[in-house]
């Protein structure tokens, strides 16, 4: 049985390249997780799990250890396409309670789209989970005070990668990562 993370962090970054894998390694490198052997898993947001700062996250890795993360990735190699990556993080108000974490990747969106996009999925699924009943066809700014008003949800966030594809067509990657750590001796 696997540890259960104690804390997570959010990072991102845009590589582009003529190959599309080492574009998504200048991506990881951007986001500063390229020595990590990445394991993607699912959505949940574990109870108690601590959100901390990349930079004090970062510092815990050590090349080639096995990194459970949520993943978001998409890459074109089409000049001027948009391509997004977003995180969205939305943290339940009761420390025993579980959160949850959205990815969202894609064409066409902006920065700002992308990152509404997917902090209104992850803030959507703990308000369903949590009771909240409110309008899914309302606006997620509306829907995002109603959250903030019930005191069930003490905040949402997202992380976005966004690129427009390289204009000699080389491969454009941009990945947005939540990247859980575990307490030491874990």
């Amino acid at each position: 049985m696997f540890p259960i993370p104690t804390s997570v962090f959010l990072t991102s970054g845009v590589g582009i390249h003529r190959h599309r894998l080492t574009a998504f390694e200048f991506a990881l490198r951007a986001a500063d997780i390229e020595q990590q052997n990445l394991v993607t898993v699912s959505s949940i947001l574990p109870p108690g799990c601590e959100l901390t700062p990349a930079a004090v996250g970062i510092e815990t890795l050590k090349p080639g250890e096995i990194t459970f993360c949520v993943l978001a990735r998409a890459e074109t190699n089409e000049p001027g396409r948009r391509v997004h990556a977003s995180i969205g993080l939305a943290r339940p108000a009761d420390p025993g309670m579980y959160g949850y974490i959205s990815e969202h990747h894609g064409f066409g969106m902006t920065r700002e789209q992308s990152g509404d996009y997917a902090e209104d999925l992850a803030a959507t699924m703990l308000a369903s989970t949590l009771g909240i009943d409110f309008d899914p066809e309302s606006a997620w700014d509306e829907r995002k005070k109603l959250y903030q008003h019930s005191h069930l949800i003490i905040d949402s966030m997202s992380l976005t990668a966004a690129a427009e594809g390289d204009a000699g067509g080389r491969w454009t990657c941009a990945v947005a990562v939540a990247v859980f750590r575990f307490a030491p001796g874990a």
